[in-house]
């Protein structure tokens, strides 16, 4: 079985999607409707804008989504999904790719979510942390002692936990993860404490966005981050997409079901290679690649 794998915030680069635009009719008609949608050309930030200019929440999420969903749609009759996933951010594209959501809807929703964790982000100052080299169960433990807001957020691979949480907590807890015997703790530079409790309030806006939008019957299951396993019921889909926002990324528990239910290649669409990577660290066997747009 053919698996689409979808990437989350941090994969995005300067130039992304501007193949897809400028080789791709289909391509340029979404992204000029997502301009539309959008109220600004978000293009011109993807595609020439700075570094800067791309990292905020605001317009990250969307320019990924963006660049996943449309490499998707133009690939046509090539793409033929029977399970999808996407890491945080990117579950939303793989609910576009899998029919649950409309482009439209797909996107406002992507650009709703991005703007109430922004405002959550700043609303406390918080941040997240990579834990290299230690057992998930002793990065859960010395979340649970640490006093203040700091939890387990994205299990990433195997020995590659992500902690969120208020800034004195997160660093608190990077010392403890060294004395146990972590390869790294390493602070990250990120908007805020994503898939923990302090995402909250944005949580509480986007279930009001989410449950006021039509979700379809899939075409194929969604593993999702929340429950690591295949879902095609479409109010499943939107209770788990709800609380994504405050509960851990299970990507690593995720990548495990889909080999476990006869994954038997991996295809990341959208930008970078980082979801192939960590495939690679459950299954080193497993054929990766990422979907590419076929000019002549």
């Amino acid at each position: 079985m053919k698996a689409y794998v979808f990437p989350g915030q941090g994969a995005q680069f300067v130039g992304m999607g501007k193949d897809l635009y400028d080789n791709s009719d289909i391509a340029k008609e979404l992204f000029e409707k997502a301009n539309d949608i959008l109220g600004f050309r978000i293009t011109d930030i993807m595609f020439s804008g700075t570094d800067e200019e791309l990292k905020q929440t605001k317009v990250t999420q969307p320019a990924i989504f963006l660049h996943s969903v449309i490499l998707a749609k133009v690939l046509g009759s090539d793409f033929k999904p029977e399970m999808v996933a996407g890491h945080s951010l990117g579950e939303l594209s793989a609910l576009v790719a899998n029919g649950t959501l409309s482009f439209e809807d797909g996107l406002t929703l992507v650009s709703k979510r991005a703007m109430a964790m922004q405002k959550a982000c700043e609303a406390e100052p918080s941040t997240m942390a990579a834990i290299l080299g230690l057992e998930d169960d002793v990065v859960e433990e010395i979340c649970g002692i640490i006093d203040g807001v700091v939890v387990p957020a994205n299990y990433n691979c195997p020995g590659q936990l992500v902690i969120s949480g208020a800034v004195p907590a997160v660093e608190a807890a990077c010392a403890k993860m060294t004395e146990a015997g972590a390869k790294r703790a390493l602070v990250l530079q990120v908007g805020g404490a994503f898939h923990s409790p302090l995402m909250e309030p944005a949580r509480a806006e986007l279930a009001a966005a989410i449950e006021a939008t039509t979700f379809n019957q899939p075409i194929c299951p969604v593993y999702q981050n929340v429950t690591a396993s295949a879902v095609t019921n479409p109010d499943e889909i939107k209770k788990n997409l709800v609380a994504q926002l405050t509960a851990p990324v299970r990507w690593t528990q995720t990548m495990q079901q889909m080999l476990a239910d006869g994954a038997t290649s991996v295809t990341e669409v959208g930008p970078g290679k980082v979801l192939q990577g960590l495939f690679k660290k459950v299954d080193r066997e497993i054929p990766t690649e990422s979907a590419a747009l076929e000019t002549a």
